[in-house]
């Protein structure tokens, strides 16, 4: 068996070292492969090293089923597609061989060589390097085509960053075919160019520096700065307990003094790190649940220090030009746990970043002020997008990401969306649009939860509402075919955007395609649900999934004509060629109504269990009411019905439930 993406046929991968991040990477691909038939073979010469990769790897994945992560029979599955050897002839076969071993150029280039013995032309060759260049890894591999750095983060069948840095030799069709690839099995690659540490260790191994630093300074213990470092960045642990999980200090010591003689003189290993180094001791961090307190005084010097530091550490990287600034700001805060820097510095205020940067470089004067800064305070902050446009020739492509929200819509990111098709409407080029989420998970998991728990008014309920269903009526009403590409589930919000596209297809073969959950968080859909999905589904059944906020799989909304089709192929290249068709005239598709319906009956008696009868009647006289008005007259009065929502004891209710224990609880409405 084998897996399939593109001209990628992949029927075996081989991954080189059993030490500390190489049983992971495994892991990962066993977990996504193993439904394919793909055996995973991981290969050291150490059998003891081995061993424990494996007792590693099958420990995970028992507190996988445990956890209910995998069912039993999905856990044998992945057992059986794993293969630890010492034989190096088990790697023959392979179209993937990925290094993980020892950060040594030599020990790199020795396993390359070998490995390219066993492999054929067709081979892809990864090193899971965290810092050193493509170009002395590869050095002496004969097809440096197929060669390129895959960086993981830990820990790496969890962590769902890879930086895919190409050498000045390798294809750019492969480097593109990689990025999809990763992405089709669930994980958030990002392209950077060539350079020492790339593009996200810098930015860990620089505040690694800062508070060994200040460590060294005396500006409060290894637990106070770490404390500090998780207050002032948001990190998901502070930086030396970091380096004690990851057994990062020889790794970050190397990194700082190579990045001292290549990026700039600032990075240096302080002599504390070397000293740990030498008596191969653990920094002496808080233990789990232990409280520490700051005094306010150290708490706020150690916090501008920090800040400073992380703005000035992501402002360097973005000016060296190697990585997009979306895709920086993206990766570092999915991949550090740490908040998203360039966003971070916009809500914080430009110009107080600025001064935070000037005060950074002022203390460290081996540190240059980042001129891309002055240029994003003169601008009045960063330019972000959470939405990557392509061409398709005559389609113009454009996808969602937000991957750590699983796509979640908000006003900015329609705002984006209405931006890129207002450019594109006079562009002759573009014929025709197709909108896609990223992943395979989601297309858009729905409307982002806290903007509505903001919400306090009906009046500022029904303005919600009418400005999302703007943003909606102008993709509906666009000059040109745009065809919604569902890469995965399309919750709420999502739905309704997908309902304002020309049309829609999906994904083969998905058991929850489309649901709209709203009255399961006490509300009732405000962007266009109650409106455009009678009118392409019957009222009955639009008032039945609407009501009972159940989920509809891919074959059920081809059946009833929500989405044109369910692909067989690849979703997007059948996106495409639809909107080409669309265009050309040559497919005609069922539109949403813009005039009353005629015939829309009376609500059904339906069971809708607990959820609440209060939030359930002003649905349905969205839904029925809203139906025997024109298109646009019944999305007014939907957003009137949202906004009624919001005086209801329910829709709290629901939106507290759902804020403390999750999207399955279900919440204890009280019909008022």
């Amino acid at each position: 068996m084998a897996y399939t993406f593109k001209n990628l046929n992949v029927e075996k991968i081989s991954v080189i070292g059993a030490g500390q991040i190489g049983p992971d990477i495994a892991l990962h691909f066993a977990k996504s492969l193993a439904p394919f038939g793909v055996p995973v073979v991981v290969v050291d010469i150490s059998p003891q090293a081995l061993e424990k990769a494996k007792e590693k790897a099958f420990k995970k994945i028992q507190k996988g089923v445990e956890t209910g992560a995998f069912k039993p029979e999905q856990a044998e599955k992945i057992k059986n597609a794993l293969l630890f050897s010492a034989d190096y002839e088990h790697v023959k076969g392979s179209q993937l061989v990925i290094e993980a071993a020892t950060e040594d150029e030599n020990i790199k280039d020795k396993i390359f060589r070998q490995v390219e013995s066993l492999t054929d032309d067709r081979c892809v060759y990864l090193s899971n390097s965290s810092h050193m260049q493509p170009e002395v890894i590869f050095r002496n591999i004969k097809n440096k085509s197929r060669c390129l750095v895959a960086h993981y983060f830990f820990p790496a069948e969890i962590n769902p960053v890879v930086e895919l840095i190409p050498g000045k030799e390798t294809d750019a069709s492969l480097l593109n075919i990689m990025l999809s690839f990763y992405e089709s099995i669930g994980k958030v690659p990002i392209r950077v160019k060539s350079s020492y540490g790339y593009a996200i260790d810098p930015v860990f191994e620089g505040i690694c520096q800062i508070a060994i630093s200040c460590f060294e300074k005396g500006l409060g213990s290894e637990k106070e700065i770490d404390a500090a470092a998780v207050k002032a960045l948001g990190l998901g642990v502070g930086p030396f307990t970091a380096l004690n999980l990851t057994g990062g200090n020889p790794i970050t010591a190397h990194g700082l003094d190579e990045m001292g003689k290549l990026l700039m003189p600032w990075f240096k290993t302080p002599a504390a790190l070397h000293e740990k180094n030498q008596k191969k001791e653990n920094w002496n961090t808080a233990q789990r649940g232990e409280k520490v307190e700051l005094s306010p005084a150290k708490e706020e010097l150690l916090v501008k220090e920090f800040q400073g530091g992380f703005f000035a550490l992501t402002s360097f990287i973005l000016e060296l030009g190697i990585v997009d600034i979306n895709d920086l700001n993206m990766a570092c805060e999915m991949s550090l746990v740490i908040k998203a820097p360039f966003s971070f510095m916009n809500k914080t205020g430009i110009d107080r970043a600025y001064d935070l940067v000037k005060q950074f470089c002022a203390g460290h004067p081996s540190f240059p002020f980042p001129g891309n800064l002055e240029k994003a305070k003169s601008e009045g902050g960063w330019k972000l997008q959470d939405i990557v446009t392509e061409k398709r020739d005559d389609v113009l492509l454009i996808t969602l990401r937000r991957p750590k929200v699983l796509n979640a819509l908000n006003l900015e990111v329609l705002r984006q969306v209405r931006k890129t098709l207002e450019a594109a409407k006079n562009d002759a080029a573009v014929k025709a649009v197709v909108i896609t989420g990223f992943g395979t998970k989601a297309f858009v998991s729905g409307a982002d939860l806290n903007m509505l728990a903001a919400l306090k008014t009906p009046d500022e309920g029904y303005n919600n509402s009418r400005t999302f269903q703007s943003v909606l009526d102008d993709v509906e009403n666009y000059s040109k075919p745009v065809v919604c590409a569902m890469n995965g589930f399309a919750f709420g919000g999502g739905n309704e955007l997908a309902m304002a596209c020309t049309t829609r297809i999906c994904k083969k073969g998905l058991p929850v395609l489309v649901c709209q959950p709203e009255v399961n968080l006490g509300f009732i859909p405000g962007a266009g649900g109650t409106q455009r999905l009678p009118r392409l589904v019957g009222v009955e059944k639009a008032a039945e999934i609407l009501r009972t906020g159940r989920n509809v799989s891919s074959k059920e909304a081809a059946e009833i004509g929500l989405v044109y089709k369910e692909a067989e192929g690849d979703l997007v290249d059948e996106a495409v060629q639809l909107a080409r068709q669309l265009a050309s005239g040559e497919v005609k598709v069922k539109k949403v109504s813009k005039e009353p319906l005629s015939a829309n009956g009376n609500p059904q008696p339906i069971d809708i269990g607990h959820l609440s009868k209060k939030i359930d009647a002003i649905l349905v006289k969205a839904i029925y009411e809203g139906s025997r008005m024109s298109l646009k007259d019944g999305l007014d009065f939907e957003s009137r019905m949202f906004g009624e929502c919001l005086s209801t004891e329910d829709m709290k209710i629901g939106l507290e439930n759902f804020k403390t224990n999750g999207p399955k609880a279900k919440a204890n409405f009280i019909h008022k």
